[in-house]
């Protein structure tokens, strides 16, 4: 059946992960949007002849998930008999749906199955409204939103809850098997606490973006409402009393430019969990001390969690809501999550687990992953860990994009301060931001951020002679602020001193002012980084343009930095401009020769990082005829 009054909206910028023959994507939403509206998609990764486990996949979703988002279906990759594939998705996605968040049944709540053409990519929807239903309609109208970004972040905000716990119990020495049993006695005990009417929760706007000055808010759970229904969507209330406060009362009134729709720049709302023992007492008391003697020798143990929740809300919202609905579900997921993970070895090494938040490439949610700390990030069972997560969210297997490094800074932030220095540093980043392209093609760019050196930067003066030496500083800055390495940008005197390490130059190089090209380059990104690359020869700057095909791709695949040597200087490359019907080339061009201050504004007024065409409309050229020119592309490491 076909159904022309319903349509599909897509929030993803990538909804199709996998082009594996039966292959299953969990199809996710949010019940704070619109119904059949699809945020992202995870790929089912524990199934078997029989179908998915239902269990091992929602362990691991629901750590994964943060709670303001939903599964509200699936997609199977198949060719034969669309209806059928997707009414076993429909059926798939519910039993899911029940087993993640405890429910016996899905009355009256739509699912979407979609089948995915292997071979084409193209998608088909479908709709089944009523559970048990035999019925499924297809769904031809289905609309891709270009800003995704927008229609979650505009009105959308997250909750942070951090609560270290230490949790002492103890078990007789004779019985150790009564140990998990105790523990889990214990962990219910702590959860039973979250309803306790003497805990309170400390509600703070967490970001310094408005000038004004929000006063924190405190909610009793006796005042919390568990049981009935929220008010998912609805125009938000501006109310005085504590109860009928929304969570836009803690964010930002208007978001004026598109960087802040994203979750690195989202509202922050920080709550605290304090438990008041001395609300009811009538009159000042000492604490008190009981004693329960053992019946038998016991042994101590005491486990520490480190719980870090993040929660999705809308800023309509109701704050009490968005506590007893939304967070303290989620601390209470997230307590059992690592009471599993802490079970195995109780009685031994305890793990050191820590929940991270991360906001991968092309999804526009955050996602939380529970680290185990005693292995380092290099060690095989982590790397595994990162590697089942890159293939569960469709990310490249080439880039580490969810290592400790790449987290979230959630910390209280500032939106407003300028976005172009590091933090904790004074360098330039990214500065080629905002200069429009030069008009002529299809413009392909480096990927990610780095650090512009040039110049007489650190009170060095290099100016003559330096300009390689900076064009690889800015290459390896860009390796650092991807997480592929975390050693310091070497200074001009380190990059020799690893020539000289490896054999390539005399002990006299070391604090000499002789100047080093691409192939000196790449003897020093592979020893201080271990990474490989690939050198274009020109004999010619006239022959540049005749390689932007080949740079195109590199930009798409590597998207690193390029350094460009000819004669006796060298440059950064940053990006290239290619019309391949006329071929017509531009270079996007960072300068190392520029020797004034790091202001953002004289630089691009000035050319030092801007497009330069092999020949200009004067005629003159960029590229010297008569020089030939090395190109250097690092290339990125295969690494998670």
């Amino acid at each position: 059946m076909e159904n022309n009054c319903r349509s599909i909206l897509v929030e993803c910028t990538k909804l199709l992960i996998t082009r594996k023959e039966s292959d299953l994507q969990w199809l996710i939403g949010s019940p704070f949007f619109p119904p059949l509206t699809i945020i992202s998609t995870f790929r089912c990764l524990h199934s078997n002849s029989s179908g998915p486990d239902f269990n091992k996949e929602s362990e691991e979703i629901r750590t994964l998930l943060l709670k303001g988002f939903d599964v509200i279906g699936a997609l199977v990759v198949g060719k034969f008999n669309p209806e059928k594939t997707a009414s076993r998705a429909i059926e798939a996605a519910r039993k899911l749906k029940k087993v993640l968040f405890g429910r016996t049944n899905l009355e009256n709540e739509g699912m979407i199955g979609a089948v995915a053409d292997p071979d084409t990519g193209e998608i088909r929807f479908f709709l089944s409204e009523i559970e048990g239903s035999t019925s499924i309609e297809f769904v031809d109208s289905v609309l891709y939103d270009d800003n995704p970004e927008k229609f979650v972040w505009e009105n959308g905000c997250l909750l942070r809850c951090q609560l270290p716990i230490k949790l002492p119990f103890c078990f007789p020495i004779n019985k150790p098997a009564d140990v998990e049993k105790i523990f889990s006695c214990a962990i219910e005990a702590v959860i039973a606490k979250f309803r306790d009417p003497n805990v309170v929760y400390m509600v703070e706007a967490s970001s310094k973006a408005s000038l004004d000055v929000i006063q924190p808010v405190i909610l009793r759970a006796a005042e919390l409402d568990f049981d009935s229904a929220p008010p998912i969507i609805g125009k938000a209330v501006h109310n005085s009393d504590q109860k009928g406060l929304r969570c836009g009362h803690f964010c930002l009134k208007s978001k004026s430019t598109p960087e802040l729709f994203s979750a690195e720049n989202a509202d922050v709302i920080q709550v605290s969990v304090l438990l008041n023992r001395s609300e009811t007492s009538s009159k000042c008391s000492a604490p008190a001390v009981e004693y329960f003697p053992a019946m038998e020798e016991t042994r101590l143990l005491i486990v520490d969690f480190k719980l870090e929740v993040l929660c999705y809300a809308v800023q309509s919202i109701p704050l009490r809501h968005a506590i007893s609905k939304l967070l303290i579900p989620g601390l209470i997921d997230q307590l059992n999550s690592m009471k599993m993970m802490t079970l195995p070895n109780l009685l031994t090494q305890h793990p050191q687990l820590h929940p991270y938040h991360f906001s991968p490439p092309g999804i526009v949610h955050p996602i939380t992953v529970i680290y185990e700390l005693n292995y380092g990030e290099t060690e095989m069972k982590q790397v595994d860990a990162r590697r089942s997560l890159h293939l569960r969210l469709g990310l490249p297997f080439d880039r580490p994009l969810l290592r400790i490094a790449n987290a979230l800074d959630l910390s209280t932030k500032d939106c407003l301060s300028d976005n172009l220095a590091r933090k904790g540093s004074s360098l330039l980043k990214d500065v080629h931001i905002g200069i429009p392209s030069s008009g002529g093609g299809i413009v392909s760019l480096v990927q990610g951020s780095y650090e512009y050196y040039h110049y007489l930067q650190d009170g060095f003066d290099d100016s003559g002679w330096g300009c390689a030496y900076r064009s690889l500083q800015t290459i390896i800055s860009w390796f650092r602020l991807q997480h592929y390495s975390s050693i310091d940008v070497p200074s001009h005197r380190e990059i020799q001193q690893s020539l000289v390490d490896i054999g390539d130059k005399d002990p006299s190089f070391i604090g000499s002012r002789e100047w080093i090209g691409a192939i000196e380059l790449s003897f020093v990104l592979d020893k201080l980084l271990g990474v490989s690359c690939k050198v274009i020869n020109v004999r010619s700057g006239s022959e540049l343009p005749e390689k932007c095909r080949e740079l195109v791709l590199h930009f798409e695949n590597q998207g690193t930095p390029i350094m460009i040597g000819g004669g006796v200087l060298a440059y950064t490359l940053l990006g290239v401009d290619y019309n391949e019907a006329t071929g017509d080339c531009a270079f996007l061009i960072l300068d190392p020769h520029y020797t004034g201050t790091d202001d953002h504004k004289k630089i691009i007024n000035g050319g030092w990082c801007g497009w330069k065409k092999s020949m200009d409309s004067k005629g003159k050229s960029f590229f010297l005829h008569d020089k030939f020119y090395n190109l250097l592309l690092p290339q990125r490491p295969n690494m998670v």
